[in-house]
């Protein structure tokens, strides 16, 4: 039954109140233990088209008649062109259209970091169209940059608001510590570098326009690009039927789909817009840089009495924010924390969402601190986090929906425990040793998501949804969960996914969210299809239907007999069984959160700084 509800909608660790109409999900839990299909090793479904170089990725689209895009990308951090002139570029060889700042939004003649667009071309040909970025003549005024986030902060130069968080008495819990560390750590810029770059292939036709883009969001990529260009959304049609990488960066359009819509429109032809590699480095986002001034305190037995930070985040020249704060005030249990946030703005390319972005460089900073601290007090690093084990939610007093952290604890002892056999093997320069962290990230998913499956009479099913894998075999999943659901081999599923106008809405691929937030809609459809195969089986064979079951590709009776589901399907002829499904609303009142530990051994030349890492135990809730 449809439910309109109000409830808290998390990406990457972001959350907003939302109404949504969601469907109860009626499915009971798997029984405990091993099943059929999920958590088997099972082969790719699309492995062997990949390995093949069958799939079809948006860099390999070639429509007829296509153009290609060069865009001309700020030199400078922060400049103001005092003219722009493109005549010369628009009689270039096999140019067809050239765009600048007063063409579209997404070109300035302000930039303010290096690689921002300032100009774009479409000809023939991307050499021809790179060719013309010389005929682009701008008269730059070079303005002084501002690079360093610690100076931005002095500024109070900031992209949103400095964020304050506090609970209990910080500077009480400080002075009756019996251990105080404090450090400072810095984390570098890291840029995602997708093998397949950003790109799009923008294509005007029935009164719309069709995008072919490499994306973590199909269905972000349709409302955006419908509200920048002025359609209803059913105008706008997205594909992405493979990608190569996404890794948080490509959430969102970007520069390069309005530049090829713009370019499209004023062609008339299918227009290409995909960032070199130099620009992928420089133009597409990159988990931005962060300093960490924290401080710990704790009890001689190792109780926290107190944990604080000043975060810095060189967001760059725009962009969000990430909670690098986040791991100090959710992972332990402390009742004294206290930090503040600085979202610096800096004349650097701006940050994008990259692999849990923010709990990344605050875990490495948080972990580091508490080794300091168990160095201190003498007592084991990993005995420190037991003695500090959160059985609830601190921020927001809220229990969590479940939390098996303890387990990893318990699971890494013996790798934990080989960390004098491990040192012993220094020689020479080189030194041997185990670390550990603990993690902590959101990956619960939720509403809204839809899956529709289909079963014609061979008995094969085929789900549809209009998700997107980006190479992280999503797709595969949901082959697994359906085939479990419906008690038929993975071989009889086929998934098809990746296209706006042939598919119910799907959830962004973010956050660690995907299969949490598809899994279920695509178990409820499989649900669905299969309730009406019993109810068909049960009229065909004049039996209950609570006496009948589907396992392993046949309608089983209670009393022992069965039949190949194949005899139930060959009944629909030309017709078929349709099953929907959607995702439920998550536990309310709960935090739904993952949780794990890593135990690494690694060795460092100390004479050359040369780090090898030997080898990594993960440990995940």
């Amino acid at each position: 039954m449809a439910r309109l509800i109000r409830t808290e909608k998390e990406v990457e660790g972001r959350y907003e109140d939302v109404w949504i109409v969601v469907d109860e999900d009626a499915t009971d839990p798997w029984p405990a233990g091993p099943l059929t299909t999920v958590g088997q090793k099972v082969p790719r479904v699309d492995g062997a088209q990949r390995a093949r170089g069958q799939a079809l990725y948006t860099a390999d689209l070639q429509l007829p008649g296509m153009l290609h895009t060069a865009v001309l990308r700020s030199p400078f951090a922060r400049a103001r062109a005092a003219g722009v002139s493109l005549e010369r570029a628009r009689g270039a060889p096999g140019v067809r259209a050239v765009i600048g700042p007063s063409d579209l939004d997404e070109l300035t003649d302000e930039p303010g970091y290096v690689g921002q667009a300032v100009a774009a071309v479409a000809a023939d040909t991307f050499g021809q169209a790179h060719a013309a970025l010389e005929g682009i003549d701008i008269e730059w005024d070079v303005l002084e940059p501002l690079l360093d986030a610690d100076e931005a902060v002095r500024q109070e130069s900031f992209v949103s608001e400095v964020s304050n968080y506090e609970r209990g008495d910080f500077e009480g819990g400080v002075a009756a510590a019996d251990a105080v560390v404090e450090a400072e750590y810095r984390t570098q810029v890291v840029v995602h570098n997708s093998l397949e770059t950003h790109q799009a292939v923008c294509h005007w036709e029935d009164d719309g326009i069709t995008i072919y883009i490499s994306t973590q969001y199909i269905w972000g990529i349709r409302a955006a690009m419908a509200e920048q260009l002025g359609l209803p959304e059913d105008k706008v049609r997205v594909v992405c039927h493979a990608m190569g990488g996404g890794f948080g960066a490509k959430n969102s359009p970007g520069d390069y789909t309005p530049i090829a819509a713009e370019l499209a429109r004023r062609t008339g032809r299918p227009v290409k817009c995909a960032l070199t590699r130099r620009e992928e480095n420089v133009a597409s986002g990159n988990r931005n840089a962060t300093i960490q001034r924290l401080t710990a305190a704790a009890s001689s037995d190792g109780t926290l009495v107190a944990l604080g930070g000043d975060f810095v985040n060189a967001v760059g020249f725009s962009g969000w924010s990430a909670t690098t704060e986040g791991p100090m005030k959710m992972l332990y249990a402390c009742d004294n924390v206290r930090t503040r946030q600085y979202p610096a703005k800096v004349n650097l390319p701006p940050m994008a969402a990259f692999r849990a972005p923010g709990f990344v460089e605050g875990t490495f900073g948080l972990e580091c601190l508490l080794d300091e601290l168990a160095a201190k007090l003498e007592i084991d690093p990993l005995e420190l986090r037991r003695r500090n084990y959160a059985d609830s939610d601190r921020v927001d007093d809220r229990p969590f929906s479940s939390k098996n952290l303890a387990e990893c604890y318990r699971r890494a002892e013996p790798h934990w425990a080989r960390r004098d056999e491990v040192r012993a093997r220094s020689a020479g320069p080189w030194r041997h040793g185990i670390g550990l962290a603990s993690q902590i990230w959101y990956g619960g998913g939720g509403p809204p998501s839809y899956a529709w499956i289909r079963i014609g009479s061979d008995g094969r099913a085929q789900v549809v949804t209009a998700m997107q894998d980006i190479g992280t075999g999503t797709r595969t999943a949901m082959a697994q969960i359906a085939a479990e659901e419906l008690g038929i081999p993975v071989g009889d599923v086929q998934v098809a996914l990746g296209d706006s106008a042939r598919g119910p809405f799907a959830s962004i691929s973010a956050g660690s969210s995907t299969v949490p937030s598809m899994g279920p809609a695509v178990r409820a459809a499989a649900a669905d299809a299969k309730r009406q195969i019993v109810e068909i089986a049960a009229q065909r064979f004049h039996l209950e239907e609570r006496v009948l079951a589907v396992k392993n590709g046949q309608i089983v009776s209670a009393d022992g007999s069965s039949w190949p589901l194949s005899e139930i399907t060959g009944l629909l002829e030309s017709g078929q069984i349709l099953g929907k499904g959607a995702r439920g609303p998550n536990p309310a009142g709960m935090q739904v959160l993952t949780f794990g530990v890593q135990v690494a051994e690694v060795a460092v030349d100390i004479e050359t700084g040369e780090v090898r890492v030997d080898k990594v135990v993960a440990i995940h809730d």
